[in-house]
């Protein structure tokens, strides 16, 4: 087994070249064994307290890995429930719903056909991540010599379509009607789970790429500008509400305006602040340290509180529970609910837009168009090889900011700031940078890229 597939967030590598089905045995045995142990000895005791859920994505190689995994989670005396091929966000209704010790979703989210991996997650959908429990995962399944074992545990297949459908259009208003949507899915579980949500109304659904052919027509990547272009020509010509793109797995979605105009997630993340503190007033919103300080101001402008964290899921969905906050957001395309156990969901995030669209009954470009108060950069790799060297350089070169460290470093300035944090897995530094104007932004972009050299 190669020790590289294991990163900060989840199991991931190309398929079978570094990941193979004698591996998904290995580390289903592994989560078998580790898993039930952070259950409380009443919730083990419960039904399904002891055990695993486990649920694939559409890639031609998710069902027999996935096989591999139910039998050597088996194989550590530990049940499985097996919920078929879903998108991510089910399997975290599903550990819920049936209350099990967790669940592992077999699929590689965005990244191209070849790949593959386990997105693992603990009781309440907690992440199991590196530092929350999948680096002991690693240690027991690469010290595992075989993949042979009695499966004991015992097994049974759940449909849960009709719970989640349920759960997911408890959300929308019932006066939301009349909208037509351009939908890409990019040839990922967004082409299931829609269909299942929006088949008999109340919104038309214009499909683009809802065929599960294991092959991709574009990237599942829709940060990727590129991977758009389906999707804005598609909705000009049917003359669309506005369009979306979702990614692999169907946990993120992008957003694109009715003239064809990306909405980045921060200004999606800023929309929807004042819907969700009117529900809940003076309540904690949680933001990615990369997001516009747009986002900070419209909560604070909506009586809430501003909670700045890490990125990466494991660190939001924590932030999420630690501040009993209401609503999160994050740069990439994530967006997590209290009322959806702290955990990201792309269709539910689809709901609540349709309720606000309805209730201001203004296109989404209006929407949008106050909140664009800022210029940014997006996201910018530089291939260095001593990052925090580098991140050094660039404290002291702008020593007179307010300096922070949550993530990387963070400089910021009345009319500007930056953030600049290293990759978990590639000689990669990741630049973020905002200003007040184009001309602004141009300028400081000028200045750090002196000190990082080329962006890759």
């Amino acid at each position: 087994m190669d020790p590289e597939i294991f990163k900060a967030y989840d199991i991931r590598g190309i398929y079978p070249d570094q990941l193979t089905e004698e591996d998904a045995w290995k580390i289903g045995c592994a989560a078998g064994r580790f898993l039930p142990s952070l259950m409380t000895g009443y919730e083990r005791g419960q039904a399904a307290g002891q055990a695993i859920c486990v649920g694939r994505d559409m890639r031609v190689h998710s069902e027999p890995l996935a096989q591999a995994l139910i039998e050597g989670i088996r194989s550590a005396s530990v049940g499985v429930i097996d919920i078929g091929m879903i998108d991510t966000p089910q399997m975290y209704f599903a550990i819920n719903h049936l209350k099990t010790s967790g669940g592992i979703q077999v699929t590689a989210s965005h990244n191209p056909a070849k790949y593959n991996g386990f997105k693992v997650s603990g009781r309440g959908a907690i992440p199991i991540g590196g530092d929350t429990g999948l680096k002991d995962i690693q240690h027991l399944a690469l010290a595992m010599p075989h993949t042979k074992g009695i499966p004991t545990g015992s097994f049974k297949e759940q449909d849960l379509s009709a719970e989640y459908k349920k759960h997911v259009l408890g959300f929308l208003r019932p006066e939301v009607a009349n909208m037509k949507i351009a939908v890409d899915a990019s040839n990922g579980m967004a082409g299931k789970v829609l269909p299942l949500l929006f088949g008999d109304g109340p919104v038309e659904i214009v499909e683009i790429n809802f065929e599960h052919t294991g092959k991709f027509k574009h990237d599942p990547d829709p940060l990727k500008e590129k991977n758009l272009s389906q999707v804005k020509s598609m909705l000009r010509r049917q003359k669309c509400n506005f369009g979306l793109c979702f990614d692999g797995d169907a946990d993120r979605m992008i957003l694109v305006d009715e003239k064809g105009n990306t909405v980045s997630c921060d200004l999606l993340t800023a929309l929807l602040v004042p819907y969700f503190l009117e529900k809940k007033p003076k309540s904690a919103v949680v933001y990615d340290l990369r997001s516009s300080r747009v986002v900070m101001e419209e909560i604070i402008k909506y009586g809430g509180t501003p909670r700045r964290e890490r990125v990466g899921h494991a660190f939001m969905k924590k932030a999420m529970r630690d501040s009993h906050a209401i609503f999160g957001g994050e740069l990439s395309g994530h967006f997590y609910y209290a009322d959806n156990f702290c955990a990201d969901s792309a269709v539910i995030t689809l709901v609540h837009l349709l309720n606000v669209i309805n209730e201001h009954g203004k296109p989404i470009s209006e929407l949008i168009d106050p909140l664009r108060r800022y210029h940014n950069s997006g996201e910018i790799n530089f291939r260095v090889e001593d990052k925090d060297v580098k991140m050094e350089e660039l404290v002291r070169r702008y020593d007179n900011g307010q300096v922070d460290r949550l993530d990387g470093v963070t400089v910021g300035f009345k009319e500007w700031w930056f953030n600049c944090r290293p990759s978990n897995t590639e000689p990669l530094l990741r630049l973020n940078v905002e200003a007040k104007t184009q001309e602004l932004l141009a300028e400081k972009l000028a200045e750090i890229e002196e000190q990082l050299g080329k962006p890759v």
